[in-house]
Formats: C-alpha cells, sequence, structure tokens
C-alpha cells in the first residue's frame, strides 16, 4: 500500500487514460447482447434440432404474421385490397419465400380467416436471421401495410426483438436511477458533498474498464454475453461497489477520529477493511467465475460479472487510497462529524437477544422465516410477452390473434419429421395421420393440422370404413344400372318381336331370341353379385354379355339395310342395344376399380395398423398440390405438422402437454415404417419446455459448484471449516424466503403464471454474491475482535456494534441499486430486483443480527475449527 501511495499520481493517470482507450477502441456490448439474443438453446435441444432440420432442407424457419383488423366484415373490395398487399409482399423478393393466400382454398380459409370475417391472417415465411426478418417487418410496414388499414406484425422474431429493446431501455433507465440513488443516499450516510461523489468515480471507471474488457472478452473468446451481461454489470458494481467504499471511507473516518495520521489511517485502514474488502471481493469474484461452469449460455453470461469484480478490486485498492491520500480529511466535508462511524444501536439492541439468548433468537428466526418457506410453490412463468409492454405492436398482434383463432392459434407447436425415405408414399402417409390421431387424443390438443387433416378435421374419404361404405353404394348402383339396362333391353325385345311380326325375318326373330337370352343372363348376374358379391366373376359375365349385345346390334344394323321401310326403327333398336352396352362397359369398369381398390386394401399393410388405405396416385392428384407444398419438405423426405392447443402456449400447462405428445408420438411410430424417423419439436411451447429442462439441471448443477466454490474460498480465508457452513445456509434460507416473498407478491397479488424460469438462478447468484459479503464483514470484525476480547459474547457486542450501521448502510444503499431495476419494465428484472432488495433487507434486518450471532457464540472457541484461534496476550 506505502507503493501505491507514494505512486498515486502515475498509477491515477495511467488508469485513466487506459480506461479511455479501452471504452474508444471496445467493441459495443450492447449490440453484441442484442446479437447473441434473449437466449441461446443448445444444439441437442429438441427445439434446435427441429430449426437445423428445417435449415438443412432449405425450409423457412420464420414467419411474419401480419394480423388484419377490419371495421367491417370481409367483402370483395378488402379482399382485394388483401390480395394486393400479398402480391406487392412477394414482389419483394428474399428473404420472402411464401405468402399464404388465404382464399387459395376452403382449408386455408378456415385457418386465416376468422369466423366473424373481420380478422384475416397473412402468414409471411422468411428465410434469414433475427435481423433480417425485423428489417424486413420493418420494410413491410414502412412502404406496403395501407394507412386506411389496421395491421399488426408479429412473430418470434420480432417479439425477440421487443423484448431486446425493451431491456436496453431498462438498463438506460436502471444506470440513470442507478447514478440518482446512489449519490443521494450517500449523501445521507456521509452529510458530505465530496465524499458520495468518490465512490461514484471509483465505481464509475470499474464499469467502463469492465465493460470494455468483457466487449474484447466476446470477440477475441467467445466470453457468453446476454441481455442481462450489462444490466447486471451495472447493479453489481455499483451496488457492491458502493459498500465496499462505504467499507473503506467508514474505517478511514473511524482511524482519523482517533487522532491518526492521515497515511497511518490509511495503512490501518486497508490492513483491517482492506482484508475483509478482499475475502468479500475475492468470494464473489469466485462466486460469479463459478457460474462459468454453467452449460446454458444466458446463465454463463452472468460471469462477466467475475471480470467486473476483479477490476472493481484494483480500482478499490488504488483509486481509492489516492482520494484519501489527496483530500485528507477534505474528503468529508463540509460534514464536522460522521454518522458511518458510530455504533449500531439497532443491532446493539439485536445483539442482546442473539448473544445472550442464542436459541431464542433462532426461534425468531425459524417463527419469521419457516411459512415463508411453507408458502413457496416453485412456479415458474415461461411468457416472453410478459417481459415487455402491451404497447408494443407485437403484443397486439398476440393478442388480436387470441381474440379471433384462440390463445393456441398464435403459437402452435410444429412437429417436424424427417426420414430418410419418401414420406408422401402412399404406404406411409396412413401413419403419418394415425400419428396425427394420436397426437389429437393428448389432453390439451384442440387440433393437429397434417396433410391429411389440413384443416384440423378428418378427411373421412381416406378411411376404409368411409370407403367400404362407397362400395357397397357403388355395387347398389351397378345392380340398378343393370337392372335399367334389363328393362332397357325388354322393350327393345318387345319392340323387335313386333317388327319382326311385321317383316316376317327370321333374323330379327334371332335377334330377338338373343335379345331374351342376354336379359336372363344379366338376372343371373345380378342375382350373383348380389349373393357372393364375386366382383371379378361379375365383371367376367358382363363381358360375355357386351359381347352378345355387340354382335346383336352389328345384326340389327344390317338388318335395317334390308329392310328399306323398317330402316328407322330398326336403327333406333340398334342404338338402345348400343346404349345398353355402353352402359354394361361403364358398369363394368366401375365394378373393376372397386375390384381394385378392394384388392389395394387387402394387400395394404397400413390398412391393419391405421385403417386408412390411399390409392395409387391419389397425393400426385392437382387438390393435394397445395397440400404437398404447405406441409412436405425435403423431396417428400419431410413432413410438418402443426398442433394447436387449448392453452396459451406461452403457458406452464403448454409445456407439459409438449411433454405428453413426445411421449405419444413415441408410442405411435413403435413398430411401424416411422419408427426410424427423426421427430422434433419446434414452436414457442416446445421452446419453453427446453428451457425448462436446461434451466432446472442448470441451475442445481451451477449452483452447487458455486457453493462448493464458495465454501473452499472462504474456509481457507476465514480459516475455519465451521464459520462457512452456517454462512452459507443464514443465505440459503434467506434466498428461499425472499423468492418466497415474491412469488407472493407476482403471482399471488399481481396474478402473473409465476416467476419468470431465469430469475430463480440469477436471484440466487446475485443474493449469496452479494449477502456473504455482509457476514464477512461481520464475522472477520468478529475475528479481530475475539483476538484482545475477554471473551467471545463482548467480541460479538463489540462487532455488531461497529459493523451494524455499515452493513445497514450498505444492505440499503444495495437494495436502492437493485430498486432501480423496478422502473425497467422489465418483468424478470423487476423480479430478480424484488429477490435482492427483500433478501437484503431480511438478512440485514433479521438473518444476518439474529441468526448468524446466536451460532457464531454458541460453537465459541470451536467456530474456527479445525484452525483455531490464537488469541494476543
Amino acid at each position: 500500500m506505502q507503493t501505491i501511495l507514494k505512486l498515486r499520481w502515475p498509477i491515477m493517470i495511467g488508469l485513466i487514460v487506459l480506461t479511455a482507450a479501452l471504452f474508444l477502441l471496445a467493441p459495443n456490448l450492447t449490440e453484441q447482447a442484442e446479437e447473441a439474443g434473449s437466449f441461446q438453446l443448445s444444439e441437442q435441444a429438441d427445439s434446435q434440432r427441429a430449426a437445423t432440420i428445417l435449415e438443412s432442407a432449405d425450409v423457412s424457419g420464420q414467419t411474419i404474421s401480419l394480423v388484419i383488423e377490419l371495421e367491417a366484415e370481409l367483402d370483395d373490395a378488402s379482399e382485394q385490397q388483401l390480395a394486393d398487399m400479398r402480391t406487392e409482399i412477394e414482389a419483394l423478393g428474399d428473404p420472402v419465400t411464401t405468402v399464404l393466400n388465404p382464399f387459395e382454398s376452403e382449408e386455408l380459409e378456415e385457418q386465416l380467416i376468422s369466423d366473424d370475417r373481420r380478422t384475416v391472417l397473412l402468414p409471411v415465411s422468411v428465410e434469414g436471421n433475427d435481423e433480417e426478418v425485423v428489417a424486413l417487418a420493418d420494410e413491410i410496414r414502412e412502404t406496403i401495410v395501407p394507412d386506411d388499414l389496421t395491421v399488426y406484425l408479429t412473430g418470434e422474431a420480432i417479439i425477440n426483438q421487443d423484448v431486446n429493446t425493451s431491456a436496453q431501455e431498462g438498463l438506460k433507465k436502471t444506470e440513470i436511477i442507478t447514478v440518482i440513488l446512489i449519490f443521494g443516499l450517500l449523501l445521507a450516510v456521509f452529510r458530505s458533498f465530496i465524499t458520495p461523489i468518490i465512490p461514484l468515480v471509483a465505481v464509475g471507471l470499474s464499469y467502463l474498464l469492465s465493460q470494455s474488457l468483457v466487449a474484447f472478452f466476446i470477440d477475441w473468446f467467445g466470453f457468453p454475453v446476454s441481455n442481462y451481461t450489462q444490466i447486471f454489470l451495472v447493479a453489481i458494481l455499483f451496488g457492491l461497489g458502493t459498500d465496499y467504499c462505504i467499507l473503506l471511507l467508514s474505517r478511514y473516518k473511524e482511524e482519523l477520529t482517533e487522532g491518526k495520521g492521515v497515511q497511518e489511517a490509511i495503512l490501518n485502514t486497508y490492513r483491517t477493511a482492506g482484508k475483509t474488502l478482499f475475502i468479500s471481493g475475492f468470494s464473489g469474484f469466485i462466486a460469479f467465475a463459478a457460474i462459468g461452469f454453467a452449460e446454458f449460455p444466458i446463465f454463463k453470461s452472468a460471469v462477466a460479472v467475475a471480470v467486473g469484480i476483479a477490476v472493481l478490486l484494483v480500482v478499490l485498492f488504488t483509486v481509492m487510497p489516492f482520494f484519501m491520500a489527496v483530500l485528507k480529511d477534505k474528503l468529508f466535508w463540509p460534514s464536522k462529524g460522521s454518522a458511518s462511524h458510530k455504533d449500531s444501536n439497532l443491532w446493539i439492541w439485536i445483539g442482546k437477544l442473539s448473544v445472550n439468548r442464542p436459541l431464542w433468537s433462532m426461534l425468531l428466526v425459524a417463527a419469521i422465516t419457516v411459512p415463508l418457506l411453507f408458502s413457496y410453490n416453485n412456479d415458474l412463468s415461461f411468457n416472453t410477452v410478459d417481459e415487455i409492454s402491451s404497447d408494443y405492436e407485437s403484443v397486439k398482434g398476440l393478442d388480436a390473434i387470441e381474440d379471433a383463432f384462440g390463445a393456441g392459434n398464435t403459437m402452435p407447436v410444429q412437429v417436424v419429421i424427417k426420414g430418410e425415405e419418401d414420406l408422401t408414399a402412399e404406404e406411409t402417409v396412413p401413419y403419418l395421420d394415425a400419428l396425427a390421431q394420436d397426437m389429437q387424443k393428448v389432453e390439451g390438443v384442440d387440433m393437429v393440422r397434417a396433410i391429411t387433416r389440413p384443416t384440423g378435421s378428418v378427411i373421412d374419404e381416406f378411411f376404409v370404413d368411409h370407403q367400404l361404405g362407397l362400395i357397397a353404394e357403388g355395387l347398389e348402383e351397378a345392380n340398378d344400372g343393370i337392372g335399367e339396362v334389363q328393362s332397357g333391353l325388354g322393350e327393345i325385345e318387345t319392340n323387335l318381336e313386333a317388327i319382326s311380326g311385321q317383316a316376317g325375318g327370321a333374323g330379327l326373330r334371332e335377334a330377338a331370341a338373343g335379345l331374351a337370352q342376354v336379359n336372363g343372363q344379366l338376372e343371373q348376374v345380378s342375382g350373383g353379385l348380389q349373393q357372393t358379391g364375386n366382383i371379378e366373376q361379375t365383371v367376367g359375365a358382363l363381358a360375355q354379355v357386351n359381347a352378345g349385345l355387340s354382335e346383336i346390334e352389328q345384326g340389327l344394323n344390317g338388318a335395317a339395310g334390308q329392310y328399306d321401310e323398317l330402316a328407322a326403327g330398326l336403327g333406333e333398336l340398334a342404338q338402345g342395344v348400343g346404349a345398353s352396352s355402353e352402359g354394361l362397359t361403364e358398369i363394368s369398369e366401375g365394378l373393376t376399380e372397386i375390384a381394385d381398390t378392394l384388392a389395394g386394401i387387402s394387400d395394404s399393410e397400413a390398412v391393419r395398423g391405421t385403417g386408412i388405405y390411399l390409392p395409387e396416385g391419389t397425393l400426385q392428384e392437382e387438390e393435394f398440390e397445395p397440400l404437398l407444398e404447405q406441409y412436405a419438405f425435403a423431396d417428400g423426405e419431410g413432413m410438418l405438422m402443426e398442433i394447436v392447443l387449448e392453452e396459451d402456449p406461452y403457458s406452464p400447462e403448454a409445456i407439459d402437454i409438449v411433454t405428453d405428445l413426445k411421449e405419444a408420438a413415441e408410442r405411435s411410430i413403435n413398430g411401424t415404417p416411422l419408427e426410424e424417423v427423426d421427430i422434433a419439436y419446434g414452436g414457442v411451447p416446445s421452446i419453453n419446455s427446453d428451457l425448462k429442462d436446461i434451466s432446472e439441471s442448470d441451475f442445481t448443477r451451477t449452483v452447487s459448484i458455486m457453493l462448493v466454490s464458495l465454501f473452499v474460498v472462504l474456509a481457507v480465508l476465514l480459516r475455519s471449516f465451521i464459520m462457512p457452513l452456517y454462512m452459507i445456509a443464514s443465505l440459503l434460507l434467506t434466498y428461499y424466503s425472499s423468492i418466497a416473498i415474491t412469488e407472493l407478491i407476482f403471482v399471488g397479488w399481481l396474478g402473473y403464471d409465476g416467476i419468470t424460469w431465469a430469475v430463480p438462478f440469477f436471484g440466487f447468484v446475485m443474493l449469496v454474491s452479494l449477502g456473504i459479503d455482509y457476514s464477512i464483514f461481520l464475522l472477520d470484525r468478529y475475528r479481530e475482535e475475539a483476538l484482545t476480547a475477554a471473551d467471545f459474547s463482548k467480541a460479538m457486542h463489540r462487532s455488531m456494534a461497529k459493523m451494524g450501521t455499515v452493513i445497514i448502510t450498505a444492505a440499503i444503499l444495495l437494495a436502492g441499486t437493485f430498486g432501480a431495476m423496478l422502473p425497467s419494465g422489465v418483468l424478470s428484472l423487476m423480479q430478480i430486483a424484488a429477490i435482492v432488495i427483500t433478501g437484503l433487507l431480511l438478512y440485514g434486518l433479521i438473518v444476518l443480527p439474529l441468526l448468524v450471532p446466536a451460532v457464531t457464540v454458541s460453537f465459541a472457541g470451536g467456530a474456527w475449527w479445525p484452525f483455531g484461534l490464537k488469541k494476543k496476550k
């Protein structure tokens, strides 16, 4: 420290130059956070696999939904206006791939036009990243959307952009409010105009230097970054830095008050409070550095705070001594006394209970915290939309879709199926529909849209029972047709007999006899068809009958040439026989088609497993072309399904439904041709399901690493295995009590679905890494006092008296710093702030003064086991 004091001016100037240079040269941290996005999932996550499959097949992975709200029902004029809009959007070219036409088919009309015909969806498929999607949305809004139409543009990329924008606006508010708040609180604490400026200068330098270094690390080493990075740097550095400055300034003032010279006061300050500061800062550094072992990038992004704390320690051990040495006692001008170094009457009073009646003190803490612990339900929310104001256009668009089409239609689950063979083959498609059927049965599913059910409703014509019904009707119609032919031939026979009686020709009589014979054959054919249902035999018999009719027709045409006076009548009879023959041919062809269908049904393995039969060539028919374009990809090796949920896609219930869908799909494809295909799930519910899985597993893993690391560091620095245990335990108790309070506020009172999914992790990290400082402040002072005190109780009484004001002031200041997040308008930041604020106040006013001293004095000298405490003589 003496060297630092001697070189204080070069060090100060060098630090300022370095900070300015790095700040000017560093990449823009805000832009880096925006590029990284609000969260990043691993490639193994289901939703990411779905995106990868679609991307590799050049299928548009992004959608912009234009939500058009009409003042009146859709008419020809508004339909034409929307058609023109669609044409203009398609004409933009890349990155637009397709624009669905709501008027192209009944299926699309049912999906994209509301029942009251006042809301129309115009989905635009886009091939590009989030930035390109947002740029396209801006272009559509500015150049294509008519001024006289109410149109909202929404979609996942636009919502994410709005979340980023909201977070950056919240950061600006937080920075301004933090500086004003800290200055005001320090002014009140030290009653000096100079003192508040010093921490702000020191912390400001730390923040600028840390921000620049983190930005370089992101560029050079792929350092993790998210929307939370800058906000947490601001909150931690300004809050923690101010706390450390209070600790140093309070001890410095205490040393000056005792009559020591400036240099001696500085050296003593850093020998005592400086040591405490280093232990606290190093513990915080280790706590945040341990986050680097997290797998989830958004959690990992908090490791930037470790860089900030390291920089902060350097600044506090260089900049603060500079100001102390230069300003001397003017540092506290115009205050003559000091509010900061006075004993804490509150902690003195609390200490009478916690030190003298440790058991009662512990029971009091339990009475306050245990009911809170039992009230905690761990309700989590994955609703990204809650993060931003309802004034954003993307939120208005979602609300409009929900009102017109139902909540599930806003963000359906996308099922991406990829195989190695053609999934559009007639033998494979039935299994796809069976999969859709099984998913439809899952509780909470409203409808499943697939190639065989584009509107969510089953196409009856695909099912064998329906087809057999049609076959039965066809056979009945064939019988009726044969009967009609019989009747017609009977009339021809009667007329022919009459003509033959007039002409007396033997040939005509033979023709009449032939017709009688044919009618008899038809009678037998009809009866045989009804009795045996043997279609092939019937077709063969009809062929023989047709051959006889052809001979009769030829005979009548020949006779017409011999009998001039009867030519007209015989010609008409010949035409009648020919028509009857054609009728039988049509019946025969229909029966052949029926026979082929029945043979196909009989030979199809899919029928037995699915009840569906698609005749060969069905999907190549013109009416199926739009469906193939909409649902098939990768030359038929890929297939899409959309699952509309009954629940809000952002709700916790939607996540549970995704889990049920995966289980249903696994059961459905087992033992079928789809058994080897790759099935992945996209869409908001699937993304949230992945977020839940990875956040829960990473929380447990990372927190465990963090706590173990913290224990090891504290054990080494405090030379005790006992103290770190109950220090950490007291913070765990405080954390779960504070998150229970936060849950009561936001879920119980304000009606949110739950605490935002990232909040428990960040709330824990912030509260534990910050709260541990206060127990270090107290117990390190307790060790200092215990070295010379007559007994441990007196040492604790004196420690609480001396540190109470410092800790309460620091807790209030830090709580105020996080309180600056409350006006940010970002829900997750507000909830993190609520956890930290309630936690710090609970810890500083109840848990730390009541529980920690009670446990410490109960152990007496054993608190330093196994190293022990060597008292000064």
